[in-house]
Formats: structure tokens, C-alpha cells, sequence
């Protein structure tokens, strides 16, 4: 069996090993169970190893930063970082996870898309012995909030902040990806306290409403950084989706993954071999809007049982309240309010408003279970430890904006433009604060991480800490309607789909001539994620077709 030795693993509290990972694990394993060898390790890392007893160890972090994908063929084990190395010539690919993708927009562990390959989820570990594989959870976010002193925790969140970022400079030429909100600044201050001449690395796009540059200049003036302005035009996208699409080991639909991929290379231009990035301090510290938004239903469930189900629940509802304008907001609040978590944050999934009948040939639909997903989500929101609805709320984005879908873009985006990447704001210590983090602190009524701003303040510029959240968002949508190459390869992508069996004709017409123009933005991240479908599809099972 190959062994797979991948990351820079540490042991906790420390803030670099002076063994090789093999060495390291190797030796933990010898005076450890599989689970506690796993729970005390740190940093990003995958391994599967023989042990001395036959049974094979497999692990990978806790937020999946490097993967591991497996199967099992007549009780042999096989491995490999990459779900489609153990495709086989055959390459079948599961109709399940096809539409998980259109979905999520990525294909959640446990699955990959081909049939028979599975990825070990984020925290887990497993050991494979007698033909058989044992899967263990062995870490689960434990959520200890406590109010502390807010003198001292904002001296303690900028210490952990300085040492996170240090651990994850290599003394390589230091440079960072820059997209002008709080994150990305955060780590850009720490990198130029600590190094001179940082490069921080920004896209911009020609699109209202889109462009973040003034935010990022303001953050290199202040902390001096050597400043490269990358404009990404739709010329660059429509000749980068095929090749982004296919280096993917299967589909994957985070549409900032081409921004991050030119940004990336451009890096690598340079002269840069690692490029630190902000991502993971929205989740741990409540800066999506979701968050105050959920906070607000929150409200409806606090309420009195027999004032909310017995009075106020079967008012809205009545078919009168529809009609009414002011009411008719309320019933909508009702109505979600009313479904739990973590099913209400579907309420604006994007192929359940279209509606799967509209979009998808019947026999997809009968070889497919949306409750299958229900029953991942329900899973994953019940697995944490927490007393509060929104540390729960955050610890399910952990696993499902965190692990499998914004570390896999940038990981697998810088990857493909050669170069390494570091996330100082998942780092352990990090981790644990804001663990110990009153609700409160995150999320303060609508205010959303008041407290790591309120730390912030003197360190980041003003600008910064007031602007809205963006990130590198991709203006597909709005490009998509003019620009006749983009719009000419969408087209030509979807029309494909169809007699793959993976979408309806009628839709095809419906989406260009009538959802589109009245929504580009929205409806353009529908386009976006079955165009990188089918672009994947060409690379890596051209003649797949659903429901076979």
C-alpha cells in the first residue's frame, strides 16, 4: 500500500515539529490509540500508514485543509489524495452526488462523485482492519462561552493573531491574497509587523458593485505592502474555466475559485512559493449577514409555546394574509421562523426555489433523494457541542463553507498556479478563543463581530472595519449578459446538459429568455455551477449521461 504523509502536522502547543510528518506520526501511533493520536495533533494534514499490527491508519485535520478519499474493493484498501486516482477505468460516476453538487455547489464528504470512492470528513480518522474500515470522529467543536474581560481578550486576540500568522510564514518571500475586508487586512497587518517587504495580492472587477479595490489600497498604504492590482476581465475567465474546471478531482462550483486561481499565478510570477490567506475568521467570529439574519427568526422561537403555535402561528397562516401586503412580510417571517434549523437556511437554495421539476428530466429525479441531504445536514448540525443556536449555526458553516468549499478553492486554485497556502485564522489556538466566546460577543443584535472589530480598531483602518463584507465575488451573471464569448461558451455548456440527461430543454429556454435578464446575479450562479459541470464532465467522463 502507498503511504500518504501530506501537510505539516504538529504536535498541540507546538509551533513547529522538528520530526518529518512520517516520523512524527509514526511515533505517536507506537504510544497512542488511532483516536488520541489524531486529537493531538495540530495543523493541516492527511496521513494513511500501515502499522506494525496489519491495520492500515487514515486521518485527515480538523477542517480538511488536505484530503483523503478511499475505497474498498474485495476487503483491499485502496488510497489516494485525489477522489478521481481511485476512479478506475470506468470512472462511474453517482447520480447522488451529481445532484449534491447542483445543491451545494460542491460534493460534501463523505461522497465524492464517483460511485464506490469515498473522503474521509474533516475531524475524522479511521482504521482499516480485516477487510473492514472503522470511522471515528475524533474532534467535535466544544463551545465554552464565558464573559471575559474585554481589556484582556482584545490583548489575547491580537497575540494569537500575531503568533497564528507567524507560524505560517515559511521565510519565503512573505505575500498575502488581499481582497480588502477585515480577514485579509488582519493577516497583511500581522505579515508586515513581522516581515519586510510583504506583497499582498487584490483582484478588481469592471463591474458595479463588484470592485473591492479601494479597500485593499488602503490597507497596503497603511502597512506598506508592495501592492499588486489585478484586474480580471471576462476575456480571462472564458479562456481559464476549462482548465480550472478540470484540474478539480470532481465538479466544484465556488465560483471565486478563477479570481483566486489568477491571483494565485500571478503570485507565482513573482517569485512567490506561499501566499497566506484570511479565510475561516467570518466563521469563527459571525461576520456573514446569515447570521443576524437567523438571529431574528431566533426570536419567533422564544417566544410563548401557546402564543406563537396556539395564536400568532395559525393567524399568519391563513390564506387572507397572503394578500395583504403588511402581512403578507409577516406570514413570510412566520413561515421560515417556523422551520427548524438547519433546514431554514435552505429557505433560498437556489434549485429549490427554481423548482427540481422545472429543472430536471424525471428519471434524474427518481434515481436521486433530496432527503439523503436533509439527513447529512441534520447530522452535521447536531454533532457540535453548544449551548447557543448561533455557535451551532457556526460550527455547520465549519463543515460546510469552511472545509467543503472555501479551503478546497483555495487550496486547489493555488495548487494549480504552484504555489502553497497557509490559513493563520484556523489555527488551533485561534480556534479555542472563539470557542470560549460569549454569542454575544459575535453577533451583537445585527451587529456582526463587533468584538473582533472593536479589537481591531487602531490596528486596521477605520475604512475597513465599517465596509461591508464582499471577498473576491465573481460578476458572472452580470459578464454573462455581455459579454458574447462567456455568454456563447455558458450556452453552449448547458445545451450540452441536456442530452446527458442532467437537464430539461424547456429549462435551457426558460433560464436565457425569461430568469436570467431579471436576475443576472442571482440566476447567473445557477449558469456558473452547470457550466463548470460540464466543463469537468469534457475532462473527466465525457461520455457520462444521468440516470443510466
Amino acid at each position: 500500500m502507498t503511504e500518504i504523509f501530506t501537510g505539516s502536522p504538529r504536535l498541540a502547543g507546538e509551533r513547529k515539529s522538528a520530526l518529518t510528518p512520517q516520523a512524527l506520526w509514526q511515533d505517536l501511533l507506537s504510544q497512542h490509540s488511532p483516536v488520541d493520536a489524531a486529537a493531538a495533533m495540530e495543523g493541516d494534514f492527511a496521513v494513511a500508514t500501515a502499522r506494525p499490527d496489519g491495520s492500515v491508519f487514515l486521518a485527515v485535520d480538523r477542517f480538511a485543509i488536505r484530503s483523503l478519499c478511499y475505497r474498498i474493493d474485495g476487503g483491499v484498501l485502496r488510497i489516494a489524495e485525489r477522489a478521481d486516482a481511485l476512479a478506475g477505468e470506468a470512472g462511474q460516476l453517482s447520480d447522488q452526488a451529481v445532484f449534491e453538487y447542483l445543491y451545494h455547489h460542491i460534493v460534501p464528504s463523505p461522497h465524492t462523485v464517483f460511485a464506490g470512492v469515498q473522503r474521509l470528513p474533516p475531524g475524522h480518522c479511521a482504521e482499516f482492519r480485516d477487510g473492514k474500515l472503522h470511522i471515528t470522529r475524533y474532534w467535535t467543536p466544544r463551545f465554552t462561552p464565558r464573559t471575559p474581560d474585554v481589556a484582556d481578550a482584545k490583548k489575547q486576540l491580537r497575540a494569537l493573531l500575531r503568533d497564528a500568522v507567524a507560524k505560517q510564514m515559511d521565510g519565503s518571500k512573505p505575500a498575502c491574497f488581499l481582497s480588502g475586508g477585515v480577514d485579509s487586512s488582519t493577516v497583511a497587518g500581522m505579515m508586515a509587523e513581522l516581515a519586510s517587504d510583504v506583497s499582498a495580492y487584490s483582484i478588481g472587477f469592471e463591474a458595479n458593485g463588484y470592485d473591492e479595490m479601494e479597500y485593499a489600497r488602503v490597507t497596503a498604504k497603511r502597512f506598506g505592502l508592495k501592492h499588486r492590482e489585478i484586474y480580471f476581465t471576462p476575456d480571462i475567465l472564458v479562456a481559464d474555466i476549462p482548465k480550472v474546471a478540470a484540474s478539480y478531482d470532481q465538479p466544484f462550483g465556488n465560483s471565486s475559485v478563477l479570481p483566486s486561481f489568477h491571483c494565485a499565478r500571478e503570485a507565482r510570477g513573482d517569485g512567490v512559493s506561499r501566499i497566506l490567506a484570511g479565510d475561516g475568521g467570518d466563521e469563527l467570529f459571525g461576520g456573514n449577514s446569515r447570521y443576524a439574519t437567523q438571529q431574528l427568526f431566533d426570536h419567533w422561537q422564544r417566544l410563548p409555546g401557546p402564543l406563537r403555535d396556539g395564536l400568532l402561528g395559525p393567524l399568519f397562516r391563513l390564506p387572507i394574509m397572503a394578500k395583504l401586503p403588511v402581512a403578507r412580510k409577516a406570514a413570510s417571517y412566520v413561515r421560515q421562523a417556523s422551520q427548524p434549523m438547519p433546514g431554514r437556511i435552505q429557505e433560498y437554495n437556489l434549485i429549490k426555489r427554481i423548482g427540481y421539476q422545472q429543472i430536471f428530466p424525471q428519471p434524474f429525479l427518481d434515481h436521486v433523494s433530496q432527503g439523503e441531504i436533509e439527513s447529512a445536514q441534520n447530522a452535521v448540525w447536531a454533532q457540535a457541542e453548544a449551548p447557543d443556536e448561533l455557535d451551532r449555526h457556526l460550527a455547520y458553516d465549519w463543515r460546510y463553507t469552511l472545509a467543503e468549499c472555501d479551503l478546497p478553492k483555495v487550496v486547489g486554485s493555488t495548487q494549480l498556479a504552484g504555489v502553497s497556502v497557509g490559513f493563520p485564522m484556523l489555527d488551533e489556538a485561534l480556534v479555542q478563543f472563539s470557542m470560549q466566546l460569549p454569542p454575544a460577543f459575535k453577533v451583537n443584535g445585527q451587529e456582526l463581530r463587533w468584538f473582533f472589530k472593536d479589537a481591531m480598531r487602531g490596528f486596521l483602518p477605520d475604512e475597513v472595519i465599517t465596509k461591508k463584507k464582499q471577498g473576491f465575488g465573481l460578476p458572472f451573471g452580470v459578464w454573462m449578459v455581455e459579454h458574447a464569448a462567456l455568454n456563447a461558451l455558458t450556452r453552449d455548456a448547458l445545451r450540452a446538459l441536456v442530452p446527458r440527461g442532467l437537464i430539461r430543454e424547456e429549462f435551457v429556454r426558460q433560464f436565457f429568455e425569461e430568469l436570467l435578464p431579471t436576475h443576472p446575479h442571482y440566476y447567473g450562479s445557477m449558469a456558473w455551477i452547470l457550466l463548470m459541470l460540464e466543463h469537468w464532465l469534457r475532462a473527466h467522463a465525457p461520455d457520462w449521461s444521468a440516470a443510466k
